[in-house]
């Protein structure tokens, strides 16, 4: 609120908009992977203040349509904070936060500031982050591979779950069978709908599947929960992750 109406404040041309101030609200934000793709687009370009001022007088010569511009493009990022940061994307963080492994924090931090502003983004990075997470706890005490280089993330979380024995075929007990196969299944779906429309691959044909928010938060939360289960399974069986 205070960068919102110290940006309403300058569109009047009061000079009450600290650049010192500016910045560092900027950068805040900026650097927060929750809300950083609701930053406003001109905030993103405007370096500072005067740079803010410049921009707001091309906009247009008047007040009002200068204040009502900001108080629109403000919306969404307000809304999001007031509506808080989802109870699953913080348990999430702080588990991956924990898991010490900067490759994995940097994955989930970019599937969590994509998925509205870059869907197909937001899906590649999920499944990097899931693979990253097979990867670390396939890695031996001396931090050799016991993985190929060209394994997928069903091959490489197949390993995984045999691993930590949570495989389907490692229980007898049909309910847990089943619960186990369905997060196979995920896994499986998360790597074929990455190759579909993430963006790590040119799309073909002449209608290109396209992936909405929707798609990137669904496969967003699949992967988080899959690497959040993956880490404290391996916690709870003493394993040094």
């Amino acid at each position: 609120m205070a960068l919102r109406n110290g940006l309403v404040a300058l569109c009047e041309g009061r000079d009450n908009m600290n650049d010192a101030v500016y910045r560092l609200l900027r950068r805040e934000f900026m650097n927060n992977p929750a809300v950083s793709n609701l930053v406003p687009q001109f905030v993103r370009t405007a370096q500072d203040a005067g740079a803010m001022w410049a921009y707001l007088k091309d906009y247009s010569g008047q007040w009002e349509p200068r204040r009502q511009f900001v108080r629109n493009e403000f919306a969404p990022l307000i809304d999001r904070l007031e509506r808080g940061a989802a109870l699953a994307d913080t348990v999430i963080s702080d588990t991956l936060t924990s898991f010490d492994a900067d490759a994995i924090t940097g994955a989930w931090n970019k599937a969590l500031a994509r998925r509205e502003a870059d869907p197909a983004g937001a899906i590649t990075a999920a499944r990097t982050l899931l693979e990253s997470v097979c990867k670390h706890l396939l890695e031996d005490n001396e931090g050799n591979p016991t993985y190929g280089p060209n394994d997928d993330l069903p091959k490489l979380y197949r390993q995984v779950s045999e691993l930590l024995n949570i495989a389907p075929s490692q229980h007898s007990e049909d309910a847990f069978k089943r619960i186990l196969d369905s997060a196979a299944s995920i896994v499986e779906g998360l790597g074929t709908l990455r190759n579909r429309v993430g963006d790590a691959h040119a799309s073909g044909g002449r209608k290109p599947v396209k992936p909405a928010p929707r798609h990137a938060a669904l496969a967003v939360n699949m992967a988080g929960t899959m690497a959040l289960f993956l880490i404290d399974t391996a916690n709870a069986r003493g394993d040094n992750v």
